[in-house]
């Protein structure tokens, strides 16, 4: 089966599809200097973006892996997630508390979607 990476450069793909399935790297704002809404607002729109990209979208979520940096966070970035989510399409889904990359960031988010 074939493997198709999307916007590689030396260290990862944004995107990769196997078959009918999609992974894309770990997605974080756009803007980091927002707060914990405006930051899962523009990491949920990268992600959409990039699923279009590969002909999939939102609602073909399989599985989402939702990184916080801090545990307190979770209520408000909920409040933008089920706001976005297609109503009766939410993937399978965890979220867990973790170091970042920059400590601006507050949150990460890794997909698996079907095309």
């Amino acid at each position: 089966m074939e493997i198709t990476r999307y916007q590689t450069k030396e260290r990862m793909s944004r995107a990769v599809v196997h078959g009918e399935t999609i992974y894309l790297c770990g997605q974080v704002a756009k803007d980091d200097t927002a707060d914990i809404k405006g930051q899962t607002a523009t990491t949920l729109e990268k992600i959409e973006d990039l699923l279009t990209s590969v002909d999939s979208g939102k609602d073909r979520l399989l599985s989402v892996t939702i990184y916080l940096a801090d545990m307190t966070l979770f209520k408000e970035m909920n409040e933008v997630w089920d706001a976005w989510v297609t109503p009766g399409q939410a993937p399978a889904r965890a979220c867990v508390q973790a170091a970042m990359a920059r400590p601006e960031l507050l949150v990460e988010m890794s997909v698996i979607a079907a095309r």
